[in-house]
């Protein structure tokens, strides 16, 4: 199937997210689409998948234009669309939710759709129990879910953005091999947004890249990583190093601690981390770091050991409690955990703020959001619905949600969706927390943002805190064999 996206435009009031962009996709290959966050790249996804309308311009497919009202004319017409969080309803099963990505709604026979599942599963080399419910799945599984949902609804091109944003090292080979079998197997056509450029160079076959809604450049893939850069960019940027800084006494202190959740249990973890450290947990996912996490943040009761930040003992409180002892907890999922779908970013500084008073000063405190969505860089207005933004967008607006003082910031995948240069203004502002004091602690996917960001790393494997090791002394190598149970 060949696609043609012909002068595509679509604006937002003043902020031209497309405009203009033409290329055509072919089938069998992998297409990346490049860009810095709020170039436009999801806007344009959003229009080819069917979830907005353009403003003008033509999709073709085949040499017939199309135009979709809603995702299911998309995928009619055979383009689906997997999204960084995937669309499941987590209180039901597997099978239940394969069902419901049938394109007559759901199917009463399961034995049928068990069959389909399963040889798809088998197909791709995926391991799903139909039986299992969905909140009990990795996401590197929700994922494989959906894939395969597109796939029974006749995908011919497939649009994966952000596919590898916090999946397990495992999954993503999983996913990498599914990629290449699903195009020069089987002749799909795929289309990779990523900020990744390694997996770029590593799975598609050509790329074009957007900035400030304008395709500028494209490429055959291998291709120069600096030349990419330099075209999402207009320069390469440089790099921000991690600046020393000097350790000194315990801002976190967890002695024995235990956690029991009906999937996982951890125990016997003792660890310290000292005011303005940045200590990294390194694990596949469901470990148990993102349970040590969680609990520190007050998420979860722990059932045994002891929290303490800044020697005031905080294990059995709530996270609004930890939160008044200068604990901030940056979640992994944006618009499930972080943010409010439906709110305004301004409505967001209102919740995020210390302290509540019975009158809301709107004009103030529209002054402040203005005031943080310039400092960090937001592509966004006050009275912006929060999901308006893209996900990157999404990813800085959360750091600006954080108030000023703070004893400890927890975070899981904290650079996730967001490309080089949001990744090190990021850092930056992190640095500066930690020149502060502030003790960061943080959970990624990239090992090799563990390793570079972080004084000392704690390893998860299987539910155990196996050692704690020094980020200068060991390599991506040897933290991939330590996490996977490797001594």
């Amino acid at each position: 199937m060949q696609v043609e996206i012909k002068d595509i435009r679509k604006y937002f009031g003043s902020v031209k997210a497309n405009d203009g962009i033409s290329f055509t996709l072919e089938a069998g290959k992998v297409y990346g689409i490049l860009g810095e966050n709020g170039a436009g790249k999801s806007t344009l996804m959003k229009i080819l998948s069917g979830f907005q309308p353009p403003d003008s311009g033509q999709i073709i497919m085949d040499g017939e234009a199309e135009a979709f009202a809603f995702p299911a004319d998309a995928l009619d017409a055979g383009i689906g669309m997997l999204y960084q969080e995937p669309l499941d309803l987590p209180p039901f099963r597997v099978l239940e939710n394969y069902q419901l990505g049938g394109d007559k709604g759901i199917r009463l026979n399961d034995k049928e759709s068990r069959a389909e599942l399963d040889a798809l599963s088998k197909r791709y080399e995926f391991e799903i129990d139909a039986d299992e419910y969905i909140e009990d799945l990795t996401l590197g599984e929700r994922q494989q879910l959906e894939l395969m949902r597109l796939l029974a609804g006749g995908a011919q091109l497939l649009i994966l953005d952000e596919p590898t944003t916090g999946i397990s090292a495992e999954q993503k080979e999983i996913l990498f091999d599914s990629i290449r079998k699903l195009a020069h197997e089987e002749g799909k056509s795929l289309i990779l947004v990523s900020h990744k450029l390694s997996e770029v160079q590593e799975l598609c076959d050509y790329v074009f890249v957007i900035r400030r809604g304008k395709l500028v450049g494209e490429s055959k893939i291998p291709c120069p990583t600096q030349k990419l850069v330099k075209m999402m960019f207009e320069e390469v940027p440089p790099r921000s190093e991690r600046p020393a800084y000097p350790l000194r006494d315990a801002a976190l202190e967890i002695r024995d601690l235990a956690i029991d959740t009906y999937r996982l249990s951890v125990d016997q973890i003792n660890l310290e981390v000292m005011k303005g450290e940045v200590f990294g947990l390194a694990g596949l996912e469901g470990s148990g770091q993102d349970l040590l996490m969680r609990a520190c943040a007050g998420f979860i009761q722990p059932s045994g050991g002891a929290i303490t930040v800044h020697d005031k003992e905080i294990t059995r409180h709530s996270l609004h409690e930890s939160q008044a002892e200068g604990v901030a907890y940056v979640a992994s999922g944006r618009l499930e955990e972080g943010l409010v779908e439906g709110l305004s970013l301004s409505e967001h500084m209102v919740l995020a703020a210390p302290e509540h008073s019975f009158f809301i000063d709107w004009g103030s405190n529209e002054t402040v959001t203005s005031e943080r969505i310039d400092r960090f860089q937001v592509v966004g207005r006050p009275d912006s619905n929060v999901e308006e933004l893209s996900g990157g967008n999404q990813q800085r607006f959360l750091f600006a949600m954080l108030n000023n003082p703070l004893k400890l910031i927890l975070m899981e995948h904290p650079t996730r969706g967001l490309d080089i240069r949001s990744v090190n203004y990021i850092w930056e502002r992190l640095y500066e927390r930690r020149d502060e004091g502030t003790a960061i602690v943080f959970i990624s996917a990239d090992l090799d943002e563990i390793i570079e960001r972080s004084d000392r790393i704690a390893v998860f494997s299987g539910g155990k805190m196996s050692r704690i090791v020094a980020a200068k002394d060991t390599s991506v190598d040897e933290l991939g064999h330590l996490i996977g149970g490797q001594e």
